[in-house]
């Protein structure tokens, strides 16, 4: 059973385990600000993003038994004089990487390759544990991709990468106001994946534009990849044909709006939300914090609370800060408010980890 958790916050990157106890067990660049963790299971490696601020991102790797050590950041080439690069309102892009959103291992059969998205809506893969990165020029040079726009982050960006466990050359993206994409070919080409989504934002007659649609995060279910669950900015969206076509859940209570999604790793139909008010307040609706679960492919939902405070309680509960473990059973997550919480049954109960941590950005089990 999972019992370690990677909780990448504000004021670092902490490791906490369940030992006859949850407790913080190992702490890393306390003070600096942890953007995203991962643990890939295919060697133990650990990755952690670091935003700097003035002095950039960093990333760095710690191989088992090893310290933390810094290695190559995703990176634009020179810039040419010239260019001018706008995003869909027409806002000029900074040509340079300013937040790792998204790091995910490839397949099995991959060693060594790693997927980065990122602020303003670049990709880049690596082929030999981070040690360098390439631009992932063909989706950069889509013509699709110029009509991406910033909408809560002030410019696009690539936050979810599932890679197909079926075929690792297959990877699906959720791109904040840029929609769902899919390569078959390992990033040579691309092709986009969001008929059926709904982005109300828009004009009647663009409602349905699959370029403009804000996926807030995109999950896949394990042993059943054409199942997938997104979390949109104007709900909650379900595939049943590996992301060609796209269903909305209607009438979910108390809300569909929400930023994180999981899905049961062998079950496709049973998926999870932290759903909260929309746009300007985006706090749990009556103060009330729960966790919505549906085991039936959103035809009904359970409201799960117990062990959650449920008077005055403000957390927000962002696209990555959410995670299910292997077997499906154990749930954690993290809020801006600094609380953590995890359950050992799908979410019939939680159990309050920590209430003084950083605001919480991500958290993984490994």
């Amino acid at each position: 059973m999972a019992g370690k958790l990677l909780v990448s916050t504000r004021k670092g990157l902490f490791t906490i385990e369940d030992k006859s106890g949850w407790q913080i067990t190992d702490t890393a660049f306390l003070g600096d600000n942890v953007s995203l963790a991962l643990h890939d299971t295919r060697n133990g490696y650990q990755y952690a993003a670091l935003d700097h601020g003035h002095f950039g991102v960093k990333l760095h790797r710690r191989k088992p038994g090893e310290d933390w050590t810094e290695i190559a950041t995703p990176a634009y080439p020179p810039k040419p004089e010239d260019l001018v690069e706008v995003d869909g309102w027409g806002k000029e892009l900074p040509w340079t990487v300013m937040r790792v959103w998204a790091l995910e291992a490839g397949g099995a059969d991959q060693p060594g390759l790693l997927w980065c998205g990122t602020i303003p809506g670049a990709l880049f893969v690596s082929r030999d544990h981070g040690d360098s990165w390439e631009w992932v020029r063909s989706l950069w040079d889509h013509p699709s991709r110029k009509r991406w726009f910033g909408g809560g982050a002030d410019w696009p960006g690539i936050h979810s990468v599932c890679v197909d466990p079926r075929d690792s050359n297959t990877v699906r993206l959720g791109v904040s106001c840029g929609g769902v994409w899919r390569t078959t070919d390992c990033g040579k080409s691309w092709d986009l994946t969001a008929n059926g989504m709904r982005a109300e934002f828009m004009p009647p007659d663009q409602a349905g534009d699959p370029e403009i649609q804000d996926p807030h995060f995109l999950a896949q279910c394990r042993n059943e990849p054409d199942r997938l669950w997104v979390q949109h900015h104007n709900g909650i969206f379900r595939s049943d044909d590996a992301a060609e076509n796209w269903t909305e859940i209607e009438d979910v209570k108390p809300s569909g709006f929400g930023f994180p999604v999981v899905v049961h790793p062998d079950d496709g139909d049973t998926a999870w939300f932290v759903p909260g008010i929309k746009d300007e307040k985006r706090y749990p609706v009556d103060a009330s914090l729960v966790v919505t679960r549906t085991r039936d492919g959103g035809k009904t939902f359970d409201i799960l609370h117990e062990g959650l405070p449920q008077k005055h309680a403000y957390d927000v509960v962002l696209r990555h800060a959410l995670s299910i473990d292997e077997t499906g059973d154990c749930l954690a997550f993290g809020s801006t408010t600094g609380s953590l919480w995890a359950s050992r049954n799908q979410g019939e109960n939680w159990t309050e980890i920590s209430h003084t941590l950083p605001p919480v950005y991500a958290v993984r089990w490994c």
